[in-house]
């Protein structure tokens, strides 16, 4: 290659799978004016009903209808969430969701369920959603995912 091809590669950033994008740091005002204790509280909360109870498995779960639950505004939701888990709402039950999937793509109970059956057992709405997330927490397709795993237990 050229300097001038060397050059250009280096200026435009790398296609990611997917439609991913690098993470961009943001700061929201309201994050900064919950109460620690306020926010302790909920996050017990949301831990106890997005993963205890696995509501994380219902495709139509919103972030509205988990403030419902809490008896709290989306607001204060979306600021425990960034501010305790590092992330957003959907990305918070999509990380379980794939942690479930995993599992049961590697069960030989499911052995005989394809991937799109398996994505709608933990609670994804589609195919597309489900691959996206999958390959953004574990770095590879489900179907890779399932394969290299078969092969590494026999």
């Amino acid at each position: 290659m050229s300097d001038l091809e060397n050059k250009k590669a280096e200026e435009t950033p790398k296609k990611r799978p997917y439609n991913l994008r690098e993470k961009k740091d943001k700061k929201a005002a309201y994050r900064s004016l919950i109460r620690p204790e306020l926010a302790d509280e909920l996050y017990d909360k949301i831990l106890n009903i997005v993963v205890v109870q696995k509501k994380y498995k219902d495709p139509d779960y919103s972030a509205k209808d988990l403030a419902k639950e809490l008896k709290t505004n989306t607001r204060y939701l979306s600021a425990v969430v960034n501010s305790r888990f590092g992330m957003n709402y959907s990305c918070l039950l999509n990380e379980y969701r794939v942690k479930d999937a995993l599992h049961l793509l590697t069960d030989k109970r499911y052995a005989d369920k394809n991937v799109e059956e398996i994505s709608a057992m933990v609670g994804f709405a589609n195919r597309q959603s489900f691959y996206a997330a999958f390959y953004k927490n574990v770095g590879e397709t489900p179907n890779g995912y399932r394969k290299k795993h078969a092969d590494s237990k026999k």
